[in-house]
């Protein structure tokens, strides 16, 4: 009986921990150094968008954060260049329905604990190279969080009726670490015990083109 009980807890343990990690993550490499992108701001900001995911021990959270004005330059079904600029001050919770505990949780991922808005009050997707890779569009783009700014390829579709594109990344993994979003990670914390905040944190992006007809 007692080994059963130590099975039990150990079995338990594995899957507490297992809960708090996610495995796969895109590789941040250094930036890639490109012109600088021409804006065009054809992005419909009312239906475009950031969807963000981050987890713990025994837990999650998952929201949206808007884009402001932004690019997407699409000629004869291909990509040519895109710019992405995300308000970090609209960063909205979708999973706590008590609205004082989600603005709670608004207000700490704004705060100098993660995102720092007040002095960083946009992050950045600049695209600077698409390929198809297996079928799909593998784009390749420098991601700036805070004062960090990392090269990334992330795999993604492109769709284009009636005069608008749309662009959708896969759901993909940033380690926050890489980006100096410390707060509880055990990169920079030890003794954390199952207190920590997971460095992985899944993104995905939505950005349509405003209709040409507009």
């Amino acid at each position: 009986m007692k080994k059963v009980i130590i099975a039990i807890v150990a079995v338990s343990t594995l899957l507490t921990a297992c809960k708090g990690e996610k495995k796969d993550k895109v590789e941040a490499k250094d930036e890639v150094k490109v012109e600088k992108v021409v804006a065009v701001n054809n992005v419909d900001l009312s239906a475009s968008l950031l969807a963000w995911k981050g987890t713990k021990p025994g837990g999650a959270h998952n929201g949206t954060v808007a884009l402001k004005a932004s690019s997407l330059v699409v000629e004869n079904g291909e990509v040519k260049s895109g710019e992405f600029v995300v308000d970090m001050s609209s960063i909205k919770n979708l999973d706590i329905k008590d609205a004082k505990k989600s603005a709670g949780l608004v207000g700490h991922l704004t705060s100098g604990d993660f995102f720092d808005v007040a002095t960083y009050p946009t992050a950045k997707f600049v695209i600077t190279s698409t390929e198809n890779e297996g079928g799909k569009l593998l784009v390749t783009g420098n991601l700036t969080i805070k004062d960090v700014t990392k090269s990334i390829a992330i795999p993604a579709t492109l769709t284009e009726e009636n005069g608008v594109s749309v662009f959708k990344s896969e759901k993909f993994n940033i380690d926050r670490a890489d980006f100096n979003v410390k707060y509880k990670s055990k990169k920079f914390f030890d003794n954390l015990k199952d207190k920590f905040i997971d460095d992985l944190v899944e993104i995905s992006f939505e950005v349509k083109t405003k209709s040409e007809a507009i």
